[in-house]
């Protein structure tokens, strides 16, 4: 498997001549849907989900598939069998990739916003995006995606959910609200807090590593 930095908090997966795309968000680039044989959406914010690009990439190909929590899927309900709700717990199979579900709710941001669902996803028990949450799922994932800056989160909490997973490696996402010197120093906290047998980097957007 392939794994593609994309923008923020979006990432591609190549296998087998298959395309899957998580989280293609406002911030994400214009064209991370194209070529897309399934989506997985974790949320509903614009960073995660940019609905009018998806609904014209449903729209384009009636056979891309779109996998996502209720909340999200009432959005794009004129597509018919192309969304299927999914929720913790749930396992499914869309263009060849083993998909399972963990968590429910995205991180708290302060009292006054409430609290939305958030849905991680587990590929091939390779990969784990979590969205907007710390969520470690009930398996092993050899390769975690690590939010490292938003408004609901301290690097103390994310060096304890790099701990918290036990991965092989990590790549940090949800960095496109820091400046180069934030991202100079988020890489260089990601280097003392994971070391060296379970390194937790960050890939420049539109970096390819095989798994």
């Amino acid at each position: 498997m392939q794994l593609t930095k994309l923008g923020h908090a979006c990432v591609g997966l190549q296998k087998d001549g298959a395309r899957l795309v998580i989280d293609p968000g406002v911030w994400s680039g214009s064209d991370v849907l194209t070529d897309a044989d399934a989506v997985l959406v974790t949320h509903e914010h614009p960073d995660h989900l940019d609905a009018d690009a998806l609904r014209g990439a449903l729209a384009s190909d009636p056979g891309l598939q779109l996998w996502t929590n209720a909340s999200v899927a009432r959005q794009f309900g004129q597509f018919g069998r192309q969304v299927h709700v999914v929720a913790h717990g749930d396992s499914f199979t869309t263009a060849g990739f083993d998909v399972h579900v963990y968590g429910r709710d995205h991180a708290r941001i302060v009292p006054e916003i409430p609290v939305i669902a958030n849905t991680g996803f587990a590929v091939d028990s390779q990969v784990f995006h979590p969205g907007d949450s710390f969520t470690v799922p009930e398996e092993k994932v050899a390769t975690m995606l690590v939010p490292v800056s938003a408004p609901w989160l301290k690097f103390a909490e994310v060096a304890d959910y790099i701990q918290a997973t036990g991965a092989v490696r990590g790549f940090a996402i949800h960095d496109a609200i820091l400046s180069e010197f934030g991202l100079g120093l988020v890489s260089s906290l990601l280097k003392v807090v994971s070391g060296p047998d379970a390194p937790v980097t960050r890939l420049e957007p539109g970096t390819t590593v095989e798994l």
